[in-house]
């Protein structure tokens, strides 16, 4: 590993270099990249996200729509928006906010998106193309940022000893397939894992996605681990924090990414990398 505290800001600004000298290609072909973002209401999580957003579209030159939509839409309203916009040949990116409302069925909607323009992987097919390893569609991009900052710090992944922690279908088990796509051995453990502290002692590398502050303690890891914090949680001071108890295993592990500055920091680049994919993709049909 290149250095101990592994933060998103390098790979997030080698992922940029990358992307923009795409976006100057397309703009070459006098196509820009264009992204329409679906916000229902006005959730805190989502407004921050979608600032985020803004700016990594403007800096990267792409073309940002907001449709900002009530929260009492109905879901054939939803489903007329999503398909116009399905139809758009000069939308490229689609994505929409989750979780919705409950009186939205969120896997019917999933299925009305263009999979070819679903750049946060929610249209099930992409789900199934990172399974089966196909190259042409949408990992989630959380899981795909773990990938990159791990590829970023030359981690060996043939034959590594992988713990994920969670087994959502937003993290855990695509980012599980991602790891065997790399010849990676992994072991999923959730909250009915017997003695999981002996299991991520024994792993050359942790990651976490379980959503839980500060649960995992200098107990669980032994000195060679490299530790990969996707959760993002408020202590009991109200200050952003991971899954892992960083101050205390900061010093015993191998390598460690911080909770802010870490994965999540890469999440958005990936997104804006998938819209431009998405682009060039669609432009060469």
């Amino acid at each position: 590993m290149k250095n101990k505290e592994l933060r998103g800001k390098p790979v997030v600004d080698h992922l940029r270099e990358n992307i923009t000298s795409r976006v100057e290609k397309l703009k070459e072909e006098n196509i820009i990249p264009r992204f329409l973002l679906i916000r229902l209401g006005q959730k805190e999580n989502d407004l921050s996200y979608e600032k985020a957003i803004k700016k990594n579209c403007d800096l990267l030159g792409i073309d940002l729509e907001v449709k900002e939509l009530s929260e009492d839409i109905s879901q054939k309203d939803l489903t007329e928006i999503l398909e116009e916009a399905n139809s758009d040949s000069t939308i490229h990116g689609i994505m929409f906010f989750r979780p919705l409302p409950q009186h939205i069925d969120e896997r019917e909607v999933s299925l009305v998106l263009n999979p070819e323009k679903d750049v946060d992987a929610i249209n099930p097919i992409n789900l199934g193309k990172t399974f089966e390893g196909a190259k042409d569609g949408f990992a989630p991009c959380t899981p795909k940022a773990v990938i990159e900052m791990l590829e970023f710090n030359d981690f060996e992944f043939e034959g590594a000893n992988v713990v994920v922690l969670g087994r959502s279908m937003v993290v855990g088990r695509p980012l599980s397939m991602l790891f065997l796509e790399k010849n990676s051995t992994v072991t999923i453990c959730h909250s009915k894992t017997k003695d999981l502290k002996e299991i991520t002692k024994k792993a050359d590398l942790v990651v976490s996605a379980l959503g839980r502050a500060k649960m995992l303690d200098e107990s669980y890891f032994a000195e060679d681990s490299i530790v990969i914090d996707v959760g993002v949680n408020v202590d009991e001071n109200g200050k952003l924090c991971g899954d892992v108890n960083y101050d205390q295993i900061f010093e015993k592990v191998k390598a460690i990414t911080p909770v802010p500055g870490g994965v999540g920091s890469i999440t958005t680049t990936i997104l804006m990398d998938h819209i431009v994919k998405a682009c060039e993709q669609i432009k060469s049909k």
